[in-house]
């Protein structure tokens, strides 16, 4: 077996190696890597590898018996770029790259950066692959546009694939991707949730990092499956009216030698300097945004998970620990930039130029921020002065809320503005309401494990966090498990406690998501508006010592409004009289205290009539029933 050198230069193209170090191409999976092709009537591989400060470079593999000397790899003039064609090699093929550096007598063995598929780890070898796949989601591609905007109801169910549920009658193992296709949409569609966002589905060694430090960013993981398997599982969920959000972590990488550190030799990815390469919380790298081929590296990895595996939207992970040079470092243990401050200059420009290609490329997806400071405009556009994403995770509402929650009823009328303040910025980004897995892991007990009280008191205070997180401006997220009670922290080892969901307690609480998620999709009040404040109004703001909330939400001034009313103690409040926009009668259309979901049964079954009697600066009022530590729903009529 020989190497072929030419196709090198024929396959890679002088525009290719311009727009690479320039930073702009951003199709790069489509010529970096390991690609079947046939040449002159041989079939075989065209690898390529960028490795600029590199002295030679072969590829090794299960075709060579690892021997370094067989295949090495050819300059591509000047880019940077090691490429060659090795005639046959196919699909399945085990290989690494092999380095001499130029610097010292340093020799690595690396998996590709670009590789479409990995070996299972701990093994850590990538796979020649091919992504051929015959998708049968045309439908949903047309159309999903519509179900992907801001002005749709949008209700993610977040999860991590190994450990929703495990296989059944078999021994302990994760679901395949195609074990979970058809399990994971009956239980959307029967809960009614819109979306699914897995944590990152991308290749990584340690499963106690969830998939959040990715060795892989072109290789779906191969502990469950192929990339074609994958696929299947989004194809299956699309096909079902389900979108598919994926988790995609910009922010670092990890240490681990057979990935991107360290990679020929010098600090190729990843800055030289500590202070601006490494992360002092994940003890991992953090890529060198200001590089034009990294940019260009990740960019294209984004623009690959939307192409080729049809994904709806990326939600983008530590972008705060993206946007600040001190980002958790002490003094002395950062370097400002150019300009003397703690902005990253770099990592800003990039998040700028990432989100603009995005929707240039695919203006019917969805790129969310997980960004948890003060930083101005993250969703808004580019050209505005903006980061671009189309919405943020609002971590102030999540951890304002389960403070608040936290708390016994007693206490609560002291701390009323952890509620009401979110509205004072609720329309300053496109917001998601998130209750993550971050919630629910490291000491911090299960959702249903935060709240006060015993037994029942328990749940009924879950269903009214759940009851206020629906009403509230902002698309709504929950992580697996959370729709039935799951009592343990999560475990990424082991299947969430499905047993439990027999329990009448928790039939309930499974119930109450299913109608509260129904309820969402009926009314376009809850959702028409979520980004436009006059979709929103208090009408009982400050009535701390009872714990009462109250405000209504508007689609358009022609449709009914809603009217929701939150009472956060155990003490039932008969005959509360409370301001509405206007007359006719409310009708009670959900309550998190019926029967139904294990409550006490008390309510407005009859509705409330509004009468001409102003209160808090509304021009009518109605008498309502609020039951103990719940949250009701009444529509306009007329």
């Amino acid at each position: 077996m020989s190497i072929v050198h030419y196709p090198a230069l024929s396959y890679i193209t002088d525009y290719d190696i311009y727009l690479f170090n320039q930073g702009s191409h951003f199709t790069l999976y489509d010529k970096m890597g390991a690609h079947l092709m046939t040449v002159d009537g041989e079939e075989g591989v065209h690898f390529a590898l960028w490795a600029p400060n590199a002295d030679s470079l072969s590829v090794i593999g299960d075709f060579n018996g690892w021997d370094e000397e067989s295949h090495p790899l050819a300059p591509v003039e000047s880019s940077g770029i090691w490429a060659g064609f090795i005639p046959g090699v196919g699909t399945g093929e085990v290989y690494k790259y092999r380095i001499h550096s130029q610097f010292g007598d340093y020799r690595v063995e690396k998996a590709d950066p670009f590789g479409f598929c990995s070996e299972v780890p701990p093994k850590s070898g990538s796979v020649v692959w091919n992504l051929d796949y015959e998708w049968g989601d045309e439908n949903w591609m047309e159309c999903r546009g519509a179900c992907n905007g801001r002005e749709a109801p949008i209700s993610i169910y977040e999860l991590h694939i190994g450990s929703w549920r495990r296989a059944p009658h078999e021994e302990d193992r994760p679901l395949t991707y195609r074990e979970l296709a058809p399990l994971l949409a009956e239980h959307m569609l029967h809960m009614g949730f819109t979306h699914v966002e897995f944590l990152p589905v991308m290749e990584h060694p340690f499963n106690g990092s969830w998939g959040y430090q990715i060795t892989g960013y072109f290789s779906p993981t191969s502990r469950f499956g192929t990339p074609q398997d994958l696929m299947y599982l989004i194809d299956y969920l699309h096909q079902r009216g389900l979108g598919v959000i994926l988790d995609w972590v910009p922010s670092h990488f990890p240490t681990d030698g057979h990935g991107l550190g360290y990679f020929d030799g010098t600090h190729l990815y990843e800055h030289a300097d500590p202070r601006r390469g490494f992360h002092p919380d994940w003890q991992s790298h953090i890529f060198n945004y200001g590089r034009n081929e990294v940019a260009a590296f990740l960019i294209s990895s984004a623009i690959y998970w939307l192409e080729y595996f049809h994904a709806d939207g990326l939600r983008v992970d530590g972008v705060a620990s993206m946007l600040y040079l001190d980002y958790s470092r002490k003094e002395g243990e950062w370097l400002p930039n150019e300009e003397g401050g703690r902005e990253n200059l770099e990592a800003i420009s990039f998040l700028r130029r990432l989100n603009t290609e995005v929707y240039r490329r695919f203006p019917d997806v969805q790129t969310i921020a997980e960004e948890s400071t003060a930083w101005p405009m993250v969703s808004r556009p580019v050209d505005t002065g903006g980061l671009g994403f189309g919405m943020k995770w609002d971590m102030g509402w999540m951890h304002d809320s389960l403070e608040y929650m936290k708390k016994d009823p007693v206490h609560r009328k002291f701390h009323h503005n952890l509620l009401t303040f979110r509205i004072l910025y609720a329309y300053n980004e496109n917001f998601v309401l998130p209750l993550s897995h971050d919630e629910v892991v490291h000491g911090k007990s299960s959702l249903l494990g935060k709240m006060p009280g015993e037994g029942g008191q328990k749940f009924s205070n879950l269903r009214a966090l759940y009851g206020l997180m629906f009403a509230q401006p902002g698309k709504k997220l929950l992580f697996m498990g959370g729709e039935f009670g799951q009592w343990r922290e999560w475990n990424h080892d082991g299947a969430l406690d499905w047993d439990l969901t027999q329990e009448p307690l928790r039939a309930g609480l499974m119930k109450w998501v299913r109608d509260l998620n129904a309820l969402y999709h009926q009314e376009r009040a809850l959702f028409r508006r979520d980004y436009d404040p006059r979709g929103f109004k208090w009408v009982a703001a400050d009535a701390a010592d009872d714990s009462v909330l109250g405000f209504v939400r508007i689609a358009t001034e022609d449709e009914p409004m809603l009217l929701v009313a939150a009472n956060l103690t155990p003490v039932p409040r008969m005959d509360y009289r409370m301001g509405v926009p206007a007359d006719g009668d409310w009708i009670e259309v959900l309550n998190s205290d019926s029967l139904n979901y294990g409550g006490s049964g008390m309510g407005n079954p009859d509705g409330c009539h509004a009468a001409a009697a102003p209160l808090d600066d509304q021009p009518y009022s109605i008498e309502i029933t609020l039951p103990p530590l719940a949250v009701v729903y009444l529509r306009e009529t007329h």
